[in-house]
């Protein structure tokens, strides 16, 4: 017989700082993480840096499963239209559910505001990908001005996460014609 073995202390206080400021926002406190990860203060101080570290290191272990939800996988062999429109397929799919509350790289750097702070800076990172990933399917796609169109389309899926991350709209029926107006602007292929 095989038992599970119980996760680390990184590993827990990784998945309570996830969780916890996902839902109630960077401001949670120091005790209330530990309690959440069963980890005494001492041993997060000795693992981490900072709460500041803590956070940042959480949204960089979430980056790579973050894009891999989103992003259509490379060279699938669909147009660019189709790939930035899976994006906002799956955007609108993860919004329908009741415990969506935003994008959490989003959130970070409403709440932090702070360029500087180690999580706002994983957070501009991964944003910036995702920015990214928009400037290359339009490059590829041929828009007039690729840059503008990833902007905008960084505009349309940040607005539409923060929208239904607070209730207060929902994205059916509203994201794909959006964003349809958008590329046939740009002259997207």
């Amino acid at each position: 017989m095989t038992t599970d073995a119980k996760p680390s202390s990184r590993q827990r206080l990784l998945e309570a700082a996830a969780t916890l400021t996902y839902r109630d926002g960077v401001g949670i406190g120091v005790d209330a993480l530990c309690k959440a990860a069963g980890v005494s203060k001492r041993s997060m101080y000795q693992l981490f840096e900072s709460k500041d570290e803590l956070l940042a290191a959480s949204l960089e272990e979430r980056a790579a499963a973050y894009a891999e939800t989103l992003l259509p996988p490379k060279d699938d062999g669909r147009p660019p239209r189709e790939r930035i429109m899976h994006v906002f397929d799956r955007l609108a799919s993860q919004a329908g559910a009741p415990d969506f509350l935003g994008c959490r790289y989003l959130a970070v750097q409403i709440e932090l505001k702070d360029q500087d702070h180690p999580a706002s800076r994983v957070a501009h990172r991964v944003k910036e990908s995702l920015t990214a990933f928009f400037r290359a399917e339009a490059e590829r796609g041929g828009a007039s001005d690729p840059d503008l169109l990833a902007r905008q389309l960084t505009l349309v899926f940040d607005g539409v996460s923060a929208r239904a991350g607070i209730k207060a709209d929902t994205p059916t029926g509203l994201v794909a014609p959006t964003v349809t107006v958008l590329l046939d602007a740009a002259h997207l292929r």
